[in-house]
């Protein structure tokens, strides 16, 4: 049976041996969907968790049934967990030791609030407040600072932010908004950090990415997005035409 520790190594190595292809999960079903698939580690998506719990992305969800969700869904899986934790719920050691405590071995944490970037400085801060957590609980966690420059931005200070947050205790740069070829390529040669990418329909492929030297890919909330769309066709056909063609 592998230890937390454990995970937290395996979790880092995959990380060396890239591309790390995470698909996000949002509940314990979801992961255990997951894990049965062969993924070799596990992403939690903060926007699908709030959707499961009924509330709105980007501020609906709380730390405490964060916390909940991720006990949840690391008790219905064995292989590495990493969770995102949003911008840290307002408290980042606590967020990060409960988190590690429910079973976590790696997170996420993001540099916007209610869609507006960050100062760097403040989320450099968090990331070291969340490593020295970590390090106090005693598990080398594989913390993913992302930076929403192309989400609410044109991408300037991309690799200013990456420095910063390399020099905090980062160990991966999550550029989410990001799926044209050129900009990848040119982040991925210039950013001090390796590079975990978003993606979705239209993006790049995982060969495409992988020759790109992109180190990790991740599906976000893509796949709860897919599932709740198809939760919500099916209820329409059936309460409609009274059919049921759209789950077969």
């Amino acid at each position: 049976m592998t230890t937390q520790a454990d995970r937290a190594r395996r979790l880092r190595e995959l990380h060396t041996q890239p591309p790390l292809v995470l698909p996000n999960a949002w509940d314990a079903g979801s992961a255990k969907a997951i894990e049965a698939a062969g993924a070799s580690a596990i992403a939690t998506t903060s926007a699908g968790v709030s959707w499961a719990f009924g509330v709105e992305d980007a501020g609906g969800l709380n730390g405490t049934t964060a916390i909940a969700a991720l006990r949840a869904i690391c008790a219905a899986v064995s292989v590495p967990v990493t969770a995102d934790l949003e911008a840290g719920y307002g408290d980042v050691p606590a967020t990060v030791t409960e988190a590690i405590e429910a079973g976590v071995v790696g997170i996420n944490l993001e540099d916007s609030t209610a869609q507006v970037l960050d100062d760097p400085a403040v989320h450099a801060d968090r990331i070291r407040a969340a490593r020295k957590a970590a390090v106090a609980a005693g598990i080398d966690l594989v913390i993913n600072a992302r930076t929403d420059t192309y989400l609410f931005g044109d991408g300037t200070g991309t690799l200013d932010r990456a420095k910063a947050y390399a020099d905090a205790g980062a160990d991966v740069l999550f550029v989410p908004g990001v799926v044209d070829t050129g900009t990848i390529a040119e982040l991925v040669e210039a950013s001090p950090l390796p590079v975990n990418v978003m993606v979705g329909p239209g993006a790049p492929t995982v060969a495409e990415l992988t020759a790109l030297g992109v180190t990790r890919i991740s599906l976000g909330p893509a796949i709860t997005t897919a599932a709740y769309g198809l939760a919500t066709a099916a209820a329409k056909e059936l309460l409609t035409s009274g059919t049921y063609e759209t789950i077969k």
